[in-house]
């Protein structure tokens, strides 16, 4: 069925197709007998599946990842979807309408995507505000003592990540800020954190992830983070174009700071290997890419940082996860959770319970 109405949709827009399936959801949601269908049709649970992951519960480790709900507007329709967890943002301190449209393009032959969308999103207090109504209209009363987050999130099913970035008209030297804005106005409303400094659609964003700038955000976070009653476990998210010497400038800092763990990995420059004509995708112009073209290099990337880590960080995957076989590449490379994004485009809602199901 799903196959059918992706013929359909693939033929319009694919920003536009994102916004009218997701109003669609939330709409059929907002109907209470129709959002319990959807549960019960797209969720899978099995204790086997459940997984305690940097302090926190998860009810399964299929995640959607970082820039499909930037607004934190579906949490409630994706959780009645079967994920374990969802990373909203990617969140700056103040709002931005990113990159001209259009910025999102899909390359079905390759089953991938391009994005520049220029980390587009409502500002973090809008966020903050949004994501505290949404946790207040799930408390029951048995949970209104006082306590973490984390914890009423725990007991309430759907785990929330904060992802977290700079203005794009923030220089460099001063991103720190922007990320302590940011984490200081999420802290109360999200259950955990992932630093953003690899996407490629924000102008020398990248740049951050060399050592030294990396140290002077990640510890500045960390700092503010120890000092609080329940600190929040605190990620980052790296890039698939790492070199070796990288991502083991990224080990040793991970370690040096306490990161909580790390996200591997963001959409990648390169365009090595697409089946879809060179003309069609320099047409496309500018962008990170996402899909199956992904999947080998962040399968690499996850390999070669579960053996530098021994074990010691956990790993959330990301790349080229479509079915139950490539979550089980991801974790048998040495991940811990799984995000999927593009998967989610060309596979439709079903995905994480058939990830699901085919883990069981």
């Amino acid at each position: 069925m799903y196959k059918l109405l992706r013929s359909i949709l693939f033929n319009f827009n694919t920003e536009a197709v994102h916004h009218f399936s997701m109003n669609s959801l939330s709409f059929a949601c907002k109907i209470g007998w129709l959002k319990k269908i959807i549960s019960n049709q797209f969720s899978y649970q099995h204790p086997s599946l459940e997984k305690e992951v940097f302090g926190l519960k998860f009810s399964n480790p299929v995640g959607l990842g970082a820039g499909f709900d930037k607004n934190a507007l579906y949490l409630t329709e994706l959780e009645a979807l079967g994920f374990g967890f969802v990373e909203i943002g990617t969140v700056t301190p103040k709002p931005q309408s990113g990159n001209e449209q259009p910025r999102l393009f899909r390359l079905p032959k390759d089953k991938a995507l391009i994005n520049r969308m220029g980390f587009n999103n409502d500002g973090v207090e809008v966020i903050a505000k949004r994501l505290g109504e949404w946790k207040r209209q799930r408390q029951s009363p048995v949970n209104r003592q006082p306590q973490s987050v984390s914890k009423q999130a725990t007991v309430n099913g759907l785990i929330v990540g904060g992802n977290i970035g700079k203005n794009k008209v923030t220089a460099n030297e001063d991103a720190w800020k922007d990320y302590e804005i940011c984490f200081n106005a999420l802290f109360d409303v999200v259950d955990y954190f992932v630093v953003n400094v690899s996407s490629p659609n924000t102008p020398g964003l990248r740049e951050l992830q060399e050592k030294d700038a990396l140290r002077k955000i990640l510890a500045n976070l960390q700092s503010i983070n120890q000092q609080k009653e329940n600190p929040k476990p605190l990620l980052l998210k790296i890039a698939p174009d790492l070199t070796n010497e990288q991502l083991d400038d990224i080990v040793d800092l991970a370690l040096e700071v306490k990161l909580a763990g790390l996200v591997a990995t963001n959409t990648t420059i390169s365009r090595n290997n697409l089946v879809t004509p060179s003309t069609e995708v320099e047409a496309i112009g500018m962008g990170g890419l996402s899909g199956k073209p992904v999947q080998k290099r962040s399968s690499e990337v996850v390999t070669y940082l579960s053996k530098q880590l021994k074990g010691q960080i956990p790993i959330i995957a990301s790349g080229g996860i479509f079915t139950s076989d490539d979550a089980k590449e991801k974790l048998e490379a040495g991940a811990t959770l799984i995000q999927v994004w593009t998967g989610f485009v060309y596979e439709g809602p079903a995905i994480a319970k058939r990830i699901c199901e085919g883990l069981v």
